[in-house]
């Protein structure tokens, strides 16, 4: 490895240094508020060292990473969007009697995770990277192990990754079999010496894609999406909805382009079945809805099914209305969690609606600032969801995704009946008695508060000035 190599891979060594960090910290004495600060400087360290070392050229350790626009992008994403769900971790667990430090090593090795995902170019990184994601994943569901549900969604999601894991190694081992390669560019070079795609390397691309549906909560692969993202802590459930997803359709965007799937009649009809399935399971299941974690749930299915349009229009515009996509994607959700987090008491997250009831008269700030991220997430102008949603249509315009588009279009007009449904219960007078106030440190709030005021003020400036966001995206990825 040479020292320019060296220096591309530090943000992963940060993260693991950060987490090594902190199982002595907490050895030597338990501090909350210590192993907080510790996670937050490592992450928002981190951030600054990719940022001040980005080169934008195109730099490979082989066989397993490679270091470009796109990867640094997507890392960078995946910093700041951990860096906001440690910041609403804070108030959320100091109210809470289990011990809380541990929480904040899983975090940052589901990061790495995360982050060597979206730098992955073979088979043995991306699966590595994929199960320090979903075994960190796996205690973060049931950390709070008094609560009703949490042991239930941790032993779901266990279960189910482990199935989805089993269809990708499979997939893999076909694969393999048939290129005799794990690269992908040596899989993409296979590919273009051959006229049509053989049987069984449609087999194992057909694996593959039920187990990253898994991951990604696709229809009809979605079956423990809603009763995780329930029993779930909701900083945890932010993180699943933005960080681990975002993780994988990045590597779904490179894996996908690197071997032009596009020209593939049947990946690319199998996507299409998936996302319109996607979009309509997501959206009608949410309408069913009482508990507010279950709506975001469906929701985030019909979003994936939302982000393939793009996907599947492929080329250095689709690219870039996936990057744009997730960044309005990941402002709005882990604001929406942000505000459930910070309304949850010591005994159970603010999920139901009668907890929304009323919530303009009663906290008119943070009703606000969660009917921006519901607004948002329906498109509506104005917000970053908006200008998203414009994004993936002008891709799938561009490439003639007729079907697509129109379903893009019919599901949103479908999936903002739910949204607005949540905001008149917050416009509703409430009827029972007042909750008494936590009794948690003022600055506890204040960083709290502090992480929603940046949230929503990204979400309104992505959304009157994308200009800037899709500018930062093209110099990143198309470099």
């Amino acid at each position: 490895m040479s020292k320019g190599d060296f220096l591309h891979v530090i943000p992963l060594f940060i993260l693991t240094s950060s987490a090594i960090l902190i199982m002595f910290s907490i050895s030597v004495k338990r501090n909350h508020k210590l192993i907080y600060i510790i996670t937050a400087g490592s992450l928002l360290a981190d951030f600054i060292y990719l940022m001040i070392n980005n080169t934008r050229v195109k730099s490979v350790i082989e066989p397993l990473f490679v270091f470009d626009g796109f990867g640094t992008f997507n890392m960078g994403l995946i910093l700041l969007t951990a860096l906001a769900v440690t910041m609403i971790s804070y108030a959320y667990f100091e109210q809470r009697e289990e011990r809380k430090e541990e929480y904040y090593i899983l975090l940052i090795l589901a990061t790495l995770g995360a982050a060597v995902l979206v730098i992955s170019k073979h088979f043995v990184s991306l699966f590595l990277g994929l199960e320090i994601l979903s075994v960190s994943l796996y205690s973060m569901i049931a950390y709070l192990r008094r609560r009703e549900r949490s042991d239930e969604a941790g032993i779901k999601y266990l279960i189910m990754a482990a199935f989805s894991s089993a269809f990708i190694l499979f997939g893999m081992a076909l694969v393999y079999a048939v290129t005799g390669s794990m690269e992908f560019s040596g899989i993409a070079k296979h590919l273009s010496s051959s006229a049509q795609m053989p049987l069984l390397l449609l087999t194992g691309f057909g694996l593959m894609i039920v187990g990253v549906g898994f991951k990604l909560s696709l229809a009809p692969f979605h079956m423990w999406a809603a009763d995780v993202y329930e029993g779930a802590p909701a900083p945890v459930t932010a993180f699943i909805a933005t960080v681990s997803k975002g993780g994988m359709m990045a590597l779904l965007v490179r894996f996908f382009g690197l071997i032009n799937g596009h020209q593939y009649e049947a990946l690319v009809t199998i996507f299409t079945v998936i996302a319109i399935t996607s979009m309509f399971v997501g959206n009608f299941l949410a309408l069913r809805q009482r508990n507010v974690k279950r709506i975001l749930a469906y929701s985030s299915i019909a979003h994936i099914g939302y982000l393939l349009v793009a996907f599947l229009a492929g080329g250095e515009m689709g690219t870039e209305a996936v990057s744009f996509y997730l960044v309005a994607y990941f402002i709005t959700t882990v604001g929406a969690f942000g505000i459930l987090a910070t309304l949850s008491d010591e005994d159970r997250d603010a999920e139901q609606m009668d907890d929304y009831q009323g919530l303009l008269w009663r906290r008119p700030w943070t009703a606000a600032i969660l009917s921006a991220m519901l607004l948002s997430l329906a498109g509506i102008p104005l917000t970053a969801g908006f200008v998203g949603k414009f994004y993936l249509i002008a891709a799938g315009v561009n490439t003639q995704r007729w079907l697509l588009v129109f379903m893009l279009a019919l599901n949103s007009a479908i999936g903002l009946y739910y949204y607005i449904r949540l905001i008149a219960v917050m416009f509703e007078r409430h009827q029972g008695e007042e909750k008494p106030a936590n009794s948690l440190n003022p600055s506890v709030y204040i960083v709290s508060g502090v992480t929603m005021g940046l949230l929503v003020a990204l979400l309104l400036w992505v959304g009157i000035y994308p200009e800037w966001m899709m500018g930062v995206i093209k110099n990143f990825v198309n470099s």
